[in-house]
């Protein structure tokens, strides 16, 4: 029996081997295949584990204890979590040359785990395998935060000015990181060719990237396994996992030479 989504599988790679700039925009979809869970699916530890917003933190000694303890007992489900081939398959068009960043919504740091510099993937709600300080911005070690936490059950204070240490991704209520935001916006300016993968596209104002590369001129593709509310201005939609979709990517070293 044919199977139609392979047919739009070919035309995937057709339109990434005529494009010259892409950027890749990822979401809590292609985490998933590596066992990171999301947030909105039934069950979803998320659910239990709720992220403290950013105002009872900072006001609240309580909040950030028991912003800690979820942080860490999150960690736990998926501190085993490697790159899947969506993973690698888009590490390989860095590599390559053909994309000059990756943007993403997520905060479990695979991209970097895949290959990708960390200077070349654009964090837009933060990295959750690290904390700062939000006064000084002094980086602090999980590694080194958990046991002292664990031990004592009092929330971390910065080493180098004593002010209040956070995970560093973007709590709900928090600033959105300016810089992360203009070099996103600037690179969906940029690019002929948008790929979303993973991305339910309801979390503003990241979502807006889309249709921002799409208003000026790029070829937009979607590859989500539901339907998103931008699928009506896509070029391409694609209903499959993104390790399916872009294997032919991630075969060998590199990924597959560029044609033509």
């Amino acid at each position: 029996m044919h199977d139609e989504t392979e047919d739009v599988i070919a035309e995937l790679h057709a339109m990434l081997d005529r494009a010259d700039r892409i950027v890749s925009f990822t979401g809590a979809g292609i985490s998933t295949e590596s066992g990171v869970p999301d947030f909105r699916s039934p069950g979803s530890p998320w659910m239990v584990n709720k992220p403290i917003p950013f105002e009872a933190f900072v006001q609240s000694r309580e909040a950030r204890i028991e912003a800690w303890r979820r942080k860490f007992a999150m960690d736990d489900h998926y501190r085993d979590a490697q790159p899947n081939i969506g993973h690698i398959a888009l590490a390989a068009l860095v590599a390559d040359g053909r994309s000059p960043a990756i943007v993403t919504q997520n905060i479990d740091g695979l991209h970097q785990a895949s290959g990708v510099a960390g200077e070349k993937v654009v964090e837009l709600h933060g990295n959750g395998t690290y904390a700062t300080c939000l006064d000084c911005g002094w980086r602090h070690e999980l590694a080194a935060i958990r046991p002292v936490f664990e031990a004592t059950g009092e929330p971390p204070v910065c080493l180098m000015c004593a002010g209040l240490v956070k995970s560093a991704t973007i709590s709900f209520g928090q600033a959105m990181p300016q810089e992360q935001m203009m070099r996103a916006q600037a690179l969906a300016l940029e690019c002929d060719l948008f790929l979303v993968v993973g991305s339910s596209l309801v979390v503003f104002p990241a979502a807006t990237l889309p249709v921002i590369a799409k208003r000026q001129g790029a070829r937009l593709v979607i590859l989500n396994r539901e339907p998103t509310e931008l699928d009506p201005i896509a070029d391409l939609v694609i209903r499959a996992d993104s390790g399916r979709a872009l294997a032919p990517l991630a075969s060998g070293p590199g990924g597959p030479a560029r044609q033509g």
